[in-house]
This record gives structure tokens, sequence and C-alpha cells, in this order.
């Protein structure tokens, strides 16, 4: 059986969001033709499963995250409106879904996540690795950003994907530890910290990117300290987002993190060396995700001419 909810989360109903994330419902045509698109490969997105409230700006725009490894997660993180449960089958065609709508989209830059497969030997790896080959093989132009599950106790996964080379490799940390028994059970801080390490001692090349949710109850003291944590294990782009509470079922919104608030993260965090830094209510790990990979690699040849 299925289930988008978690009974040990706390029942309390979404706080109403302040006018600074408030967002129109999703209704231009481009945002029809991509939905179309995603229907007639049967390929799930992240945009429709988590709930994004960027779907409609995205979608107008012909972008999508696509979600591999089917529709149906191992976990319970209490953020997530991501459906728990029995796992789907593996669909051996979808490399080549995700391919042809790179091709039909026009992408320049794809961004591939998943759910998180606990029951596969390899956590799904060898799905990533044959999503970034067919990318490849189909639209060799277009750059190709990761977003992986932490692959707890999978030897040799994060491996296989460093050796596809994506052109980014993201892995949220989602929030601080002191949280994570509460929002990302299952998960382990230090793990996902050596996760973002491991892909840089096996590619310095590939660029490494994680992610934070605020408004969860956090300290501002200890959003810090993941940042500098963050930066000892060399990660180079980090993005922050107000964390919005999908279901009364869901941990609740603590706080509406201000727009001077998230100004000030952003400045802290190039102040700790971040080649690059996304802050914003509405920001989330793939939004804008095209524009910043080219500010990105600006900023890495800008460095590299300077040293």
């Amino acid at each position: 059986m299925t289930t988008t909810t978690d009974s040990s989360a706390p029942l309390a109903p979404p706080r109403r969001k302040p006018d600074w994330i408030r967002v129109k419902a999703p209704t231009s045509a481009g945002y029809h033709d991509t939905r179309r698109l995603m229907r007639d490969l049967k390929l799930n997105t992240v945009c429709e499963e988590a709930a994004c409230p960027n779907i409609g700006e995205c979608w107008s725009r012909g972008h999508a995250t696509v979600m591999i490894l089917g529709s149906v997660c191992t976990r319970k993180c209490a953020f997530c409106n991501v459906a728990t449960g029995r796992p789907d089958q593996l669909d051996p065609h979808e490399p080549d879904h995700l391919a042809a709508a790179v091709q039909a989209l026009k992408l320049r830059h794809v961004v591939i996540t998943s759910v998180d497969r606990d029951d596969l030997d390899d956590g799904g790896a060898s799905q990533f690795v044959g999503c970034i080959q067919a990318v490849r093989q189909a639209s060799p132009t277009t750059t190709i950003e990761v977003l992986t599950p932490d692959f707890q106790r999978k030897p040799g996964a994060v491996e296989a994907v460093v050796a596809a080379r994506p052109d980014v490799y993201n892995h949220n940390l989602e929030t601080v530890p002191r949280l994570y028994k509460q929002v990302r059970r299952g998960a382990r801080y230090a793990h996902s910290l050596w996760l973002l390490r491991r892909v840089k001692e096996l590619d310095p090349g590939i660029f490494t990117k994680s992610g934070l949710m605020v408004g969860l109850g956090e300290e501002t003291a200890e959003i810090h300290q993941v940042l500098d944590d963050m930066r000892a294990h060399d990660v180079d782009f980090v993005t922050i987002g107000q964390y919005l509470q999908p279901t009364p079922n869901h941990h609740p919104v603590i706080e509406f993190v201000t727009p001077a608030a998230f100004d000030d993260y952003r400045r802290a965090a190039y102040a700790k060396a971040f080649m690059m830094v996304s802050a914003s209510p509405l920001t989330r790990s793939s939004y804008h995700a095209d524009a910043d990979f080219e500010r990105l690699r600006r900023a890495r040849e800008a460095a590299l001419v300077g040293a």
C-alpha cells in the first residue's frame, strides 16, 4: 500500500503563506505542453510529486526535473510529499524516455533526481548511469546534473555515478543535524557530507552541490555551521529555500523566513567561498538550474584565470 503521509509527524494545518512566497496557478500553454510530454513518455517528475511551487514557471519554459526509479520512495521523510510504500518495478526504457524528453524540450541542462530505493542492491545507481549515458548519446551538448539519494550501505554506488561523469553532482543535506531525527529519518548527516567529499575525491572536475530548507525550527547559527561543513567538504554550490508543509501530516512550518534573512544567508555563503549561491524563499534544488550552471561554470573559469 502506498501513502504520502507520515503518521508520526505532527498533525497541523499548513500555515497561511506570506505574500512573498505566493505563486499563481499554472495555466500557460507551455505548462500544458510539458505536462503532456511527461505523460506521453511515462516519466515522473519531482515537480509534481513534491508539489513544487515553481512548477508553473518552470514548465512554461519547458524545464522539468525528471524523477527516475519510479514514483514510490522507500523512506518516510517528514518534509517530503513523494509517496512512500512498495517501490515500483524499474522501467528498462526510462533512460531512453528521458533522452527523448531532453531532445523534445531542447534542454541545455537537465536535472535527474530519484526516489530513495533502499530495496535495490545499488540503490538505483545503475539507472542513473543509464540515464546519463542515454542523454549524452541523444543530446551531446546538454549538460547533466544529478540529484541522488545518499546510497547508504550500497558499496560502489557513488563511484558508479561519478564514473558516468555528470557535470553537477547534487546531494541535499536538507536541514541541520539536530533536526535529522525529526525531518530526515533514515539519513545520516555525516554520511551525506562524506558522499559530497567522495565525489570530489573521485573527480575534482565535477561540480558538487547541496541544498538546505529553512523554517523547520533551525537556528541561524546552525545554518552557518552547516555551510561551514559543506565548504570543509569541498561543496561548490549551495541552495537555500523556504520549507513549505505539503499536508497536515507533514512537519509543520515553524517560521516563514523573510527575504532579508535569505539575503543575509546568501552574503554569508559567498563570504565562506562558495562558488555559487542561490538563496530565496522559492529557491529549490533545480530552480533555474540551467542559468545557475552557466554562472557556476563562468565562476570557475574566472577563478582559474585569476590563479
